[in-house]
């Protein structure tokens, strides 16, 4: 067995900073030695946080920092050569998620040619051990990687012990806080907002599902009727179901109510799908600010109405029930 490589003495978890790497040629600053979980984590719900969690713990034995080591493309997109996953979690998010979660860092490979055509026992050696320097590897009992998913979670293992790194395989977990894990997998969030069953997905997320971006222009007419928006255009991949939502939207950490329109506007264009923002009681400019907004609650589908004066009635009522639903979620 080849002996571990001395390490630096590690920062205490409060003095470090959350790090995001793409592509590091070498060990990644902040992250040298670290105990990596490593899988897509596309929406990071439950079941991901309780493999992210046995990290930390392995982390924390070991006395070093704790990252969590992804891919993007998504692997299905990169082999189809389009966008053929709903992206629960784009980049932006998943960061952001993972961040909240307590590790400290996030290291992002390119998935392509080179990566998926490497051997599994190359990967191991040459990418987690070499390129990366990690200590230790938590996966999941159903991660396969290499080239043909050829690499299984026993390999991993064997790969592992043979080169020094400490690695543990998280077997499929029951239940946590919550109570049962059996129906939280990434298909079943995907499921559910695809039905605008924003309920069902924070249960399985647990927490509400949210989106980011950068709000930018739209047609201004919102103000023209009364209910002036914030714009964000959501990931292209993004299959949430359209219609109204009551919302809250974090801005410069600040959150703020909502009533939301996720769509195409059929009374006013049919145009490209964006998500617009009515806060409630807010006036201020948040043109190219980075926002943050969760989904608390589906109101109703989108509709075409007959005019402005049936489309500023409804968005009336919307803003009333968006307001009581928002009141009531609430913490007491």
């Amino acid at each position: 067995m080849t002996a571990r490589r001395p390490l630096e003495p590690p920062l205490s978890a409060a003095d470090r900073p959350f790090v995001v790497v793409r592509d590091p040629a070498s060990p990644p600053a902040g992250l040298k030695g670290a105990v990596v979980a490593i899988g897509n984590f596309d929406g990071v719900h439950r079941g991901h946080a309780a493999v992210i969690a046995r990290a930390q713990d392995l982390a924390r034995k070991m006395d070093r920092p704790c990252a969590v080591l992804t891919f993007e493309p998504h692997p299905a997109d990169f082999f189809a050569g389009r966008s053929v996953v709903h992206r629960l979690t784009p980049p932006d998010a998943k960061a952001r998620a993972l961040a909240r979660l307590g590790v400290d860092g996030l290291i992002v490979l390119t998935f392509d040619a080179g990566l998926a055509g490497i051997d599994a026992r190359a990967f191991v050696a040459d990418v987690l051990a070499t390129r990366l320097g990690v200590s230790g590897v938590v996966a999941g009992y159903d991660f396969h990687f290499g080239k043909g998913r050829a690499g299984t979670p026993a390999l991993l293992a064997q790969e592992g012990a043979r080169l020094g790194l400490a690695v543990e395989i998280v077997d499929k977990i029951a239940a946590d806080a919550r109570g049962s894990l059996d129906a939280v997998h990434s298909s079943g969030v995907r499921d559910a907002l695809e039905r605008g069953d924003v309920a069902l997905a924070r249960a399985l997320l647990g927490r509400d599902y949210f989106v980011a971006g950068e709000i930018v222009h739209g047609q201004k007419l919102g103000r023209t009727i009364g209910f002036p928006t914030a714009n964000l255009r959501l990931h292209e991949s993004s299959a949430l179901a359209y219609g109204i939502y009551a919302v809250r939207l974090t801005v410069d950490g600040r959150a703020l109510d909502g009533v939301a329109s996720w769509g195409r506007r059929p009374t006013v264009d049919n145009g490209a799908p964006l998500l617009e923002v009515h806060l409630f009681d807010f006036s201020g400019d948040l043109y190219g600010k980075t926002v943050e907004v969760a989904f608390v609650d589906w109101l109703r589908p989108e509709l075409k109405f007959d005019g402005l004066e049936a489309l500023t009635a409804q968005i009336a009522k919307d803003c009333d029930e968006a307001r009581a639903v928002l009141a009531a979620a609430r913490p007491q």
